[in-house]
């Protein structure tokens, strides 16, 4: 199968579970092949926040996720934190266009120090390393001055730092309407084209 391009997306517990879901959705949709990092506390925050109750055993969750986005059999591939033999956690074959969302600030403290202590982190590290595309989505209020030292580590290693914090100039009516306008902005960066939220002067 023949995809537009392929993405590493972590999500972490951090508050936002309806922007990954939302994101996810957006890249099923753009013909992206994804795969997906979803911690412990991820699933977690996902139950809290939306009350839905994912299959922890990876084939499961594999199957699942093709009903849930109507996606390809293959489009979606859910890895643990500890699969460090799947192709994320090599350079000579992990996507070089990774996207952490919600990305919590004690990952985003752990990727800018390097420390792949876990799937997500070496993702980050191996997408670093090879000169790929790094997008965190951190989701904390207020950012103290070490989490800000942290984003701006991460900015001059060449990441982009794109807080979720939704616009309002686009009359949104609804919460998806403020998930969209995030997503739109990861795909626009990603430099993939969508059906999200128009930009303001459209």
């Amino acid at each position: 199968m023949q995809y537009n391009e392929t993405v590493t997306l972590g999500v972490t517990g951090a508050s936002g579970s309806g922007y990954f879901l939302s994101l996810l959705q957006s890249m099923v949709d753009a013909n992206v092949k994804v795969y997906l990092i979803l911690s412990e506390a991820a699933q977690i925050v996902l139950k809290t926040e939306v009350n839905e109750d994912w299959p922890t055993d990876i084939e499961s969750l594999n199957e699942f996720l093709v009903e849930r986005f109507d996606a390809k059999k293959d489009q979606i591939t859910a890895l643990t934190s500890k699969d460090w033999f799947s192709p994320v956690a090599s350079g000579s074959s992990a996507p070089k266009k990774m996207v952490v969302c919600p990305c919590s600030c004690g990952t985003l403290a752990s990727i800018a120090q390097g420390l792949s202590n876990n799937l997500i982190e070496r993702a980050a590290d191996v997408v670093f390393k090879e000169r790929g595309q790094l997008i965190v989505m951190p989701r904390e209020t207020p950012f103290s001055t070490l989490h800000l030292k942290n984003m701006l580590t991460l900015s001059e290693l060449g990441a982009t730092v794109m807080p979720l914090a939704p616009g309002f100039y686009h009359q949104p009516t609804t919460i998806e309407e403020l998930h969209e306008f995030m997503v739109a902005r990861v795909m626009d960066h990603l430099q993939i084209k969508h059906q999200a939220s128009k930009r303001w002067c459209e």
